[in-house]
């Protein structure tokens, strides 16, 4: 049997990852999330799927409306630039490609349970019997070590135990609710990305592989204290948890005559130059505005000025008094004006994309520039099972696998 097959994709990949293999045993957005961004970087990513259910293979390939019944929108979003295979480790025969994958990959990516992955005889030191330097990339919930290891977690049960949940509830005194984002998930996605390429690195200057995991739970609790551990930095703590600034309800676009604006003076000068344009000159001779330490004491306070000065001009007129003044402005964006957001749309952020099976969609540019080696869009997200007799018959095998 070959090893890692060649591939065919609809163009050249360009980017910096070019030549990683990568086998992707990941589903819904955490992993999908941080394997496209290896894909987008040029990396070969093979997602292996199991077909078998109501709801065959990646549970976002049915989540929203599709034109070919397994191509949801979020899938479509997080699953570009990958083969796609139907494979059932549960069967000897289809885990033995799933070896013979493994047996050249730079890297294994998964967000299954560890006790499954040694059941079906793909937990690390069985990967690592086949492969020794393989980069071995686990995506749990939470750390083995601690008593929630055997725990589920889903992005609103991370929101739950991470405190970021209570931010709402903190800031807006009522009941605690969720962002309404996945954000755990794609936070987790990108810490995933990260600690991967960081053990690719360390393997490429020592030639070591290493087994990886990413708790979502310590992972966005890390996220989410930075900046909101606050009064318990240091000991003996005073009991005050969140940044004053950013929990404070008042921080929110701030209301003009024709809508709302975005505002955020940020050193002195700036500041001072705001409230004079506002017609509240000398503002900064009140000791609760003077320094940036009594500016965030006094947050609400502050903020309640500048709702009083926006209301009094339109948003455009805001936009180019403070442009000209060098004050940090944005304009106000629904969901339904991103797709016409002027500078979104001067670079072609929102790509119009087609294929024979999916038809014309929507794509986003990889939003990072790199001057040598560009992320790049080079196939379509894949249907179910797309590419498995590609991936069979690159291996050397036929479309029934017998051993």
């Amino acid at each position: 049997m070959a090893k890692w097959p060649k591939l065919k994709w609809d163009k050249e990949p360009t980017g910096p990852l070019k030549g990683v293999k990568i086998v992707d045993m990941a589903t819904v957005v955490l992993g999908p999330f941080a394997t496209m961004h290896f894909a987008d970087l040029g990396a070969e990513v093979i997602k292996i799927e199991n077909s078998q259910g109501n709801t065959p293979g990646d549970l976002m390939r049915h989540a929203g409306q599709s034109p070919t019944g397994d191509l949801g929108p979020i899938f479509t979003a997080l699953n570009r630039n990958k083969k796609a295979i139907n494979l059932n480790a549960k069967i000897s025969e289809d885990r033995d490609i799933i070896y013979a994958l493994l047996e050249d990959a730079d890297v294994f990516f998964h967000n299954v349970r560890l006790a499954g992955m040694a059941r079906l005889g793909l937990d690390y030191e069985s990967v690592k019997a086949i492969n020794p330097n393989i980069i071995y990339v686990h995506c749990a919930g939470y750390g083995m070590e601690g008593q929630y290891a055997s725990r589920q977690a889903y992005d609103d049960l991370i929101q739950c135990a991470s405190g970021f949940a209570s931010l709402f509830e903190m800031r807006d005194g009522g009941r605690p609710v969720y962002m309404p984002s996945l954000i755990a998930d794609k936070t987790v996605g990108l810490f995933a990305s990260n600690a991967t390429m960081a053990a690719l690195f360390h393997r490429e200057r020592t030639g070591e592989g290493q087994f990886v995991q990413v708790p979502m739970f310590e992972t966005f609790t890390f996220f989410n204290m930075v900046e909101n551990l606050w009064g318990e930095t240091f000991v003996p703590g005073n009991g005050k948890y969140a940044y004053t600034r950013s929990i404070n309800p008042n921080r929110r676009p701030y209301p003009t005559k024709d809508g709302f604006i975005g505002i955020v003076p940020y050193n002195d000068k700036q500041w001072a130059r705001f409230f004079e344009l506002g017609g509240m000159p000398g503002i900064f001779d009140d000791p609760r505005f003077s320094t940036y330490g009594e500016r965030t004491k006094h947050i609400s306070e502050l903020y309640a000025l500048i709702e009083q000065i926006s209301a009094t001009k339109s948003s455009e007129e805001w936009l180019n008094l403070l442009d000209k003044n060098d004050i940090p402005a944005m304009r106000y964006n629904r969901m339904e004006d991103m797709l016409s957001d002027p500078h979104l749309s001067e670079i072609g952020f929102f790509e119009q994309r087609s294929g024979a099976d999916i038809g014309t969609y929507r794509s986003m540019k990889h939003p990072v520039h790199y001057s040598k080696t560009p992320a790049n869009i080079y196939a379509n997200p894949p249907q179910l099972d797309r590419d498995g007799d590609e991936i069979k018959t690159a291996l050397g095998l036929g479309e029934n696998v017998k051993k």
